[in-house]
Order: C-alpha cells, then sequence, then structure tokens
C-alpha cells in the first residue's frame, strides 16, 4: 500500500500518542517476532515497535523488514522507534484522500 504525504502525516499523528507495543532486542528479527507483530495486527491497525539499544542492526533495515514481512506498510522511523500501519478489512481508521 502506498501512502500520501498527507495520509502519512495524519498516522504520524496518530502515532504520536501510542506507546511501543513490542521490542527488538539483541536477537533482533525472528519468525516468532514477525507472528507477534501479525497478531498485533489481529487487533489494530497501527504500532509502534522500540529498537533496544542492545540490537545492533540498523532501526531503518528493521522497518523495511518487518513491513515486507509483516504485508504492512511503514509510516515512519524516529530514531530508534518504528511505526507500523495495516488497514483492517473494514478499516477503522479513515485516512485522507
Amino acid at each position: 500500500m502506498t501512502l500520501t504525504s498527507k495520509q502519512r502525516a495524519y498516522l504520524k499523528g496518530l502515532a504520536m500518542n501510542i506507546d511501543p507495543i513490542l521490542q527488538v532486542g539483541k536477537g533482533s528479527v525472528t519468525p516468532e517476532f514477525i507472528n507477534s507483530i501479525d497478531e498485533a495486527f489481529n487487533t489494530r491497525e497501527i504500532i509502534k515497535v522500540a529498537v533496544l539499544k542492545n540490537c545492533m542492526d540498523d532501526p531503518r533495515a528493521i522497518a523495511e523488514v518487518l513491513s515486507e514481512r509483516s504485508h504492512s506498510t511503514l509510516v515512519q522511523v524516529i530514531g530508534k522507534k518504528i511505526v507500523l500501519y495495516k488497514p483492517f478489512k473494514e478499516p477503522k481508521i479513515l485516512l485522507p484522500k
């Protein structure tokens, strides 16, 4: 899914108010972690992931891998925080046109 700049800005605004629900540690991205992301997307359309200091991988690279493997859209990477978006079949978050 490709987001326009207006849609991306809207999602960034929503993500400001949520806390990270998952953390990437020194084990980096594992199949179990991807399963956790998929489970999180069962109840949420937008999630925030924190990359811990002991993780040696680049947060941008981790974000791209997470987005690809979870079939979600990367909204932003700020420092060690990653925001991902995956709409429900009937979206609750209505994106601007």
